[in-house]
């Protein structure tokens, strides 16, 4: 993206000066004027990316010493120790942190930068995150990015490339890079219907309970010369020590500080106590003295800010907000009604279609059945042909038989031994014949029962002819199946539906008039219980994720900070229990506790 900045109206040729801006997503690239401001450059970023909520971001750079630096709006651009290259490179980067991003971020843009902002802090371990909220954090991540999980399509290696963890994290534990995935995907499948804007929010409110979250870390010392960190935030001004950058020793909220000033390496900060001495620390770095006390005094207007009635600027931002956030809720509502009424018509017609299979399959049984039973129909009607005619064929030879025994008997014996004879061959005959009748009796007994089989053969084969009739005139017909296809088709789903000083040296800045004392008085002991009020069901989560893969640790790669964070939840200290503790007592005390390290 490109674009000019120039206010000139004169017809001559004006020198311009190429200036490249990158964003966490983005980069853009302008020519301005010699005598563009940083207010000037800053705004027309502003307005190219749509942000109003502006008062926390500015454009970051490197000056010429190596120290990070923040172009001044009042200043021209130009005259400012910006880098000596072209195009001049900014990193258009958030400056100030809210309190509590749910209540404070408006736009979902500054919702977003933020988002991407936090989230490479993260990974760059920039901001100190435990292996459970980063495995958390990244399903949320995962969300965003690509909306609701889907088992059919989640496959193997699908995040490989995805940069989710801190590497301190992966080094940490035993575990392959599936084993990470499955871990992300269990978490990323509980976040079921969120909108990109509202994973960011979770991911950006799991992030702000981290303990360096939106703390700018400086090296001070003490008048013991002890060496320590001074952490400037949207609360105060946090004192750690040197080996702990987790857990601050004591705290100033801005509600105790009446005006901050410098001289050369020595800071004062005066409190809104009358009889309360100097807070008094020394920055061994004279070129970040300007800087701590930009960030000083940005951090305290917002803080004063948050403590009055929003303006009609921000009333009106809100509203659109809430406007705009309950016109995607209808839309999403009636997205998902439509969702729901396409998965019912799917899945109805999947029913119907696997109904009218198996009735085919049954059809096909019953035809097969038919089949066997006409065949057997068949076979006991060929049998009990063959029957019958073996029994006639027997009764035939016992008549003959009948006869051969009267014939026998009307012969004239002559001699006695004939007559024995005759006799034996007639009782021999007899006892044939009886044979004979007997087996012809048992004949046709088969010829019966096999006639009777053959009826019920037929009654089965009459049954299964009746079944069959009654399969083909069922209501599945072509004709309704086309129907619902085409109703199927007129439902489509769109994708655009779905998805403050220069060179001086002796500087101070009044950050409380006498009048605000006595408004703050109680704010300052509100915000003491609001840090105990938080939400405990974070951390009951992270808990059990710790727990699962704790047996997975690598004991000989836990950094320092793993085992000051370990530390912490063995005691049960958060980041708002710490502040509550280190907030409460007297600027007094908490000088003398200083004073002390």
């Amino acid at each position: 993206m490109t674009g000019v900045l120039n206010k000139s109206t004169s017809p001559r040729s004006v020198k311009l000066f190429p200036v490249r801006i990158t964003t966490m997503d983005a980069e853009m690239e302008f020519s301005i004027e010699m005598k563009t401001t940083g207010k000037e450059l800053f705004d027309l970023v502003c307005r190219t990316v749509g942000l109003r909520e502006t008062w926390y971001f500015g454009l970051q750079f490197i000056d010429s010493k190596g120290y990070i630096a923040w172009l001044k709006f009042e200043k021209k651009v130009l005259e400012q120790d910006i880098p000596k290259e072209s195009p001049i490179p900014f990193m258009f980067l958030a400056k100030f942190y809210p309190e509590d991003v749910a209540s404070e971020l408006i736009q979902e843009i500054t919702q977003h930068l933020f988002f991407l902002q936090v989230k490479q802090s993260i990974l760059n371990m920039d901001i100190y995150c435990s292996a459970e909220a980063s495995v958390l954090l990244a399903s949320y991540a995962v969300q965003a990015k690509y909306g609701d999980y889907d088992e059919s399509n989640s496959q193997p290696g699908m995040l490989t490339n995805e940069d989710l963890l801190p590497q301190r994290v992966i080094d940490q534990y035993q575990m392959t890079t599936e084993m990470w995935e499955g871990r992300i995907l269990q978490w990323h499948a509980d976040h079921r219907g969120m909108t990109r804007d509202e994973a960011e929010i979770e991911y950006l409110k799991i992030a702000q309970d981290l303990e360096m979250y939106g703390v700018n870390y400086f090296q001070i010392q003490n008048k013991k010369d002890t060496d320590l960190w001074l952490g400037v935030d949207a609360l105060g001004l946090n004192i750690y020590k040197l080996d702990n950058r987790l857990t601050p020793e004591i705290s100033f909220p801005w509600g105790e500080i009446k005006n901050i000033a410098f001289r050369d390496k020595k800071f004062t900060i005066k409190g809104i106590a009358k009889k309360a001495p100097d807070f008094v620390f020394i920055s061994p770095k004279l070129k970040m003295n300007k800087l701590i006390l930009e960030l000083c005094v940005g951090n305290h207007e917002l803080y004063m800010r948050r403590r009055k009635p929003d303006s009609m600027e921000i009333q009106q931002m809100k509203a659109q907000a809430r406007e705009e956030k309950s016109r995607k809720q209808v839309e999403r509502a009636r997205l998902a009604k439509e969702k729901q009424l396409r998965e019912d018509i799917i899945r109805q017609n999947e029913e119907l279609k696997r109904e009218v299979i198996h009735l085919t399959e049954e059809k096909k049984l019953t035809t097969d059945a038919l089949a066997r039973s006409e065949e057997t129909a068949e076979l006991l009607a060929e049998k009990s042909r063959v029957a019958e005619e073996e029994a006639m064929l027997l009764t035939q030879k016992a008549a003959e038989a009948e006869s051969e025994i009267k014939r026998i008997k009307l012969s004239a014996i002559k001699t006695e031994e004939e007559k024995m004879l005759m006799e034996r061959r007639a009782r021999e005959a007899e006892m044939i014949a009886a044979r004979i009748v007997e087996d012809s009796e048992r004949r046709a007994k088969e010829s019966e029962q096999l006639k009777e089989e053959l009826i019920k053969a037929r009654f089965a084969e009459k049954l299964a002819k009746e079944k069959l009739a009654d399969f083909s005139k069922a209501s599945y017909s072509p004709l309704y199946f086309g129907a619902l296809t085409s109703d199927l088709g007129d439902l489509r789903l769109d994708a655009d539906d779905l998805d403050t000083c220069a060179n001086d040296t002796d500087t101070e800045h009044d950050l409380m008039t006498s009048g605000d004392m006595n408004d703050l008085s109680l704010e300052i002991e509100k915000e003491r219980v609001e840090y105990m009020e938080k939400s405990k069901h974070l951390q009951e989560q992270l808990k059990e994720l710790k727990s699962e893969i704790e047996v997975l640790k690598v004991e000989e790669k836990q950094s320092h900070m793993d085992k000051i964070h370990d530390e912490n939840l063995q005691k049960g200290d958060t980041k708002y229990t710490t502040m509550s503790k280190i907030t409460s007592g007297t600027t007094k005390s908490k000088v003398a506790f200083f004073e002390e390290l």
